[in-house]
């Protein structure tokens, strides 16, 4: 073999070698964290390294892919493409995750109604414990969160309350929530992350208006100063499904 061919087997065999080095990080620190085995902010390095080492693995193997195909170097060429598709689809859900911090803004509890926020009180004493407050955080935030998320609005409806809570009950427990409470016009639960194993408290309240039902949300995250956008998701689906089941079939 040439020395090129030699140098871009070298790249791809590297590659395939930094990418399997780079997808131990990025899909293990969650699981390492939310068992306690790791602390934040070691999994948050773990996963920069992690996706860093995945982008060089992508970098590593399309530079040898052309030289190991030119001198048909079966075992080698394998070994780029996967590096390749390794390391793209190893830091695919990093970047993205990143790029959804940088367009939302640095506010971590949203909800439906900002001039009078339904209040926890259920999980008041879980959020006392926990780094963020208990509190909606004030007019500084309702700005932000009406800039940045202007869809997020009350879900009005013609059922009577009782009818609208059991399906705030059904749907909050197809989410796979934890529901702290049930009342007749109040349900608080927590929703929990896949990956990491952040808890988001959610709060829905239910109030007469207009012979009708005014269904508002509250959804804040115990931990974090940004929620990249994940709050204003998880009301805006969750309004979505119960809006669907009140339809039914």
């Amino acid at each position: 073999m040439s020395k090129r061919g030699s140098f871009s087997a070298t790249l791809a065999w590297t590659g395939l070698a930094l990418m399997m080095l780079g997808l131990l990080p990025v899909v293990g620190v969650g699981p390492a964290y939310r068992t306690g085995v790791l602390p934040l902010g070691v999994a948050f390095d773990g996963l920069r390294y992690g996706t860093h080492a995945a982008l060089t693995a992508t970098a590593l193997g399309l530079a040898g892919l052309i030289g190991v195909l030119r001198h048909g170097r079966v075992a080698a060429t394998a070994a780029a493409v996967v590096a390749v598709a390794g390391g793209l689809s190893t830091s695919a859900l990093p970047i993205l995750h990143w790029q959804q911090a940088q367009d939302a803004p640095p506010i971590h509890d949203i909800t439906t109604d900002t001039n009078d926020p339904p209040p926890f009180e259920a999980l008041a004493s879980a959020r006392e414990q926990a780094p963020n407050a208990v509190d909606y955080p004030g007019e500084e935030t309702a700005r932000q969160q009406r800039e940045a998320y202007p869809e997020i609005e009350p879900l009005i409806r013609s059922e009577e309350p009782a009818v609208v809570m059991e399906a705030v009950e059904t749907v909050a427990l197809a989410r796979g929530w934890h529901v702290a409470y049930v009342g007749d016009t109040r349900l608080e639960a927590t929703a929990t992350t896949t990956w990491f194993g952040f808890e988001d408290d959610v709060v829905v309240r239910l109030r007469e208006e207009n012979g009708g039902t005014r269904v508002d949300v509250r959804s804040a995250s115990r931990l974090g100063v940004g929620d990249a956008g994940a709050n204003a998701a998880r009301i805006s689906a969750y309004l979505d499904t119960l809006e669907r089941e009140l339809e039914g079939p």
